[in-house]
């Protein structure tokens, strides 16, 4: 018998609808699972964009009946999904909505996963602890890079224990996708740097991921090349709607990516941080995508070759610890252009904070999927330079 070409690989997706204008049509979605009444989740932003009340709107125009839960934080909270599962049960919904960033959706399916198993959300934390399907999740984003909307990841701040945790299953993979770049007019620069960031970390960390195959590698490459010649120009040009669509697409095929390749030591670390300091998760990102890569770059050094080229780097006739070294440059030249100079003393992490995040570092499932081993020691040691 010949021998398999590959491992065996999964690929999990919602439903997706691409394009201006399709938050329009989520009652139509709603109706098709038998919506008797929606929890629609939001943030205060989305809701002061205008965002919620098209959505509002559409369910209103099919007489679908629904509540409005805002109160969720930028990086959304333990007791935040509690509540909000509360809400759900209160007002007897059988379907939930969500529209904003990562952090809305984040908390929609972990109501979801609360309302159908009874339990705290702290008990989910982990790789295939859902037992029970979740109600119907119908995701529309209004920031490209989360990807949240088309992944199995679902991340929540403990904000007694410092630290966020992740939850990672099919069975969090929404049921569908509603993917309009207009939404993304709202966002100020900053957010726009972040979430770009984090797409093209998402999309560098799945191509290199131990996960990776080719069912997600053109994916992952795609992703590249999209965030990488686009998102400059867009946060220079920030009502261009076919700039926005090039990083709306470029978003959601890094989602696709790392949600089936998984991810690798920067977002374990990223987690980690933004946990215990309660910051942007693209911010944390920046800071240390550079560091990350250079630490993993023997481990992959031909995927790396890969992912230079792609990023736009002339890579002929240099050795592997040249072209890392350009690698690193560019990645460093990229988030300064889109406005990212911080390091993390800047943000008040010290040398003595660095055992902590370490050991919470170790603990996320991400750092399973770095394509280098990493002991707890050698994250110390990528956060000790990122300082």
């Amino acid at each position: 018998m010949s021998q398999a070409l590959s491992q065996l690989r999964k690929f999990v997706s919602p439903e997706i609808i691409f394009g201006a204008g399709c938050r329009h049509n989520v009652a139509n979605y709603a109706s098709t699972f038998g919506a008797r009444k929606v929890l629609v989740v939001s943030d205060p932003g989305v809701a002061a964009a205008g965002w919620l009340g098209d959505v509002e709107r559409s369910l209103q125009g099919q007489g679908i009946d629904y509540c409005v839960y805002t109160q969720v934080s930028p990086n959304p909270r333990v007791e935040e999904v509690m509540l909000g599962a509360e809400i759900y049960r209160a007002n007897n919904c059988n379907v939930i909505v969500a529209i904003g960033g990562g952090s809305p959706m984040d908390c929609a399916k972990g109501i979801g996963i609360v309302v159908a198993h009874g339990r705290n959300i702290l008990e989910f934390e982990g790789v295939d602890t859902i037992r029970v399907p979740s109600p119907p999740l119908i995701l529309i984003p209004t920031t490209a890079g989360t990807s949240a909307d088309v992944s199995q990841f679902v991340i929540i701040s403990n904000q007694q224990e410092r630290m966020k945790f992740s939850i990672v299953s099919k069975a969090v993979v929404p049921d569908v996708s509603l993917i309009d770049p207009e939404t993304t007019l709202s966002m100020d620069p900053f957010l726009s740097a972040c979430t770009g960031i984090d797409a093209l970390v998402h999309a560098i960390e799945a191509f290199v991921s131990t996960g990776s195959g080719p069912l997600t590698d053109t994916h992952a490459l795609e992703a590249m090349r999209l965030i990488n010649g686009n998102l400059v120009q867009m946060i220079a040009n920030p009502h261009d709607i076919v700039l926005r669509e090039k990083i709306m697409l470029g978003s959601m095929q890094a989602g696709l990516a790392f949600s089936n390749a998984i991810l690798g030591a920067v977002h374990a670390m990223s987690h980690s941080l933004g946990g215990f300091l309660d910051l942007p998760h693209g911010m944390c990102n920046a800071a240390l995508v550079e560091h990350v890569v250079a630490f993993n770059y023997n481990a992959a050094p031909e995927r790396f070759r890969h992912v230079a080229e792609t990023l736009g780097i002339d890579v002929r006739g240099l050795n592997h610890l040249q072209v890392r070294q350009r690698l690193v440059d560019h990645l460093v030249t990229f988030k300064q252009a889109v406005g990212f100079h911080e390091t993390l003393k800047l943000h008040g992490v010290s040398m003595s904070d660095i055992p902590f995040l370490s050991a919470h570092a170790m603990e996320d499932p991400c750092i399973l999927t770095n394509p280098r081993e990493s002991s707890q020691r050698d994250v110390e040691v990528v956060y000790a330079e990122a300082l």
